[in-house]
């Protein structure tokens, strides 16, 4: 697979949606991850990502245009032992619960599917990274629609193990803007991995849609030790 200039994959999509990439520092060090919230409507663009515990959640920047709450306000980031769920809604909380249950995270997505927003029907993406014992590997997930039926829910979970470093991957809901938005096709997508946290989230806030982008989440976990660094940008301040 031909690796990919994360910065190109989001300058050149005005609309890509949620996103998320995980990957390995080019040190090696380091295990990455990083989320967007983008929006089109008033609703949407009313958030603001805040810390939780050892996640994030989102919230109204303005309580007095939250509109309806159920597919906008949910926790992104959600931190189980030593493995870091990263989801689009409030399947993060489905993760972590059957997790914790001893269920697999591929099992633990089984009783969800794509978002109840036709004609859109938004994917449901999902990652999760493992780092233990100086080891580090991670997953991602998409339930989708088939072709914009909702009567039936395809499934593909993607499992990377010792990835090299400076190589990730991004997945997003929608491939582009449109109406309605098509879902994001194929397997996550390999793009390159560089430069600290701070290089890391300028590279992806400075080439997300300035018009749509919303919130962003960057965490980078030191593999040997798994502690980390966390930043968060926010366009409404």
């Amino acid at each position: 697979m031909e690796m990919l200039s994360l910065e190109q994959e989001l300058a050149k999509n005005a609309y890509p949606g949620r996103g998320i990439v995980i990957g390995r520092s080019k040190d090696g060090a380091k295990a990455v991850t990083a989320y967007f919230i983008m929006g089109r409507s008033v609703n949407s663009r009313n958030r603001i990502f805040v810390s939780e515990g050892e996640g994030i959640r989102t919230q109204a920047y303005d309580p007095s245009k939250l509109e309806d709450p159920s597919l906008i306000i949910y926790a992104p980031v959600r931190v189980l032992s030593h493995m870091t769920i990263v989801t689009n809604g409030d399947q993060t909380d489905t993760v972590y619960d059957g997790m914790e249950k001893g269920m697999t995270f591929e099992q633990s997505l089984r009783s969800r599917e794509f978002e109840p927003d036709g004609p859109n029907y938004t994917p449901r993406i999902s990652g999760i990274l493992n780092v233990k014992d100086g080891n580090f590997d991670y997953a991602m997930s998409i339930l989708k629609s088939n072709n914009k039926n909702p009567e039936s829910c395809n499934r593909y979970t993607f499992a990377y193990e010792n990835p090299a470093a400076g190589e990730g991957h991004f997945i997003h809901t929608y491939m582009h803007d449109g109406n309605p938005l098509p879902s994001f096709e194929g397997e996550p997508k390999l793009v390159e991995i560089s430069g600290d946290i701070d290089a890391f989230t300028d590279k992806v806030w400075n080439n997300l849609n300035e018009e749509n982008k919303v919130s962003l989440f960057v965490r980078y976990l030191d593999i040997a030790t798994g502690k980390y660094e966390t930043r968060i940008i926010n366009k409404n301040k």
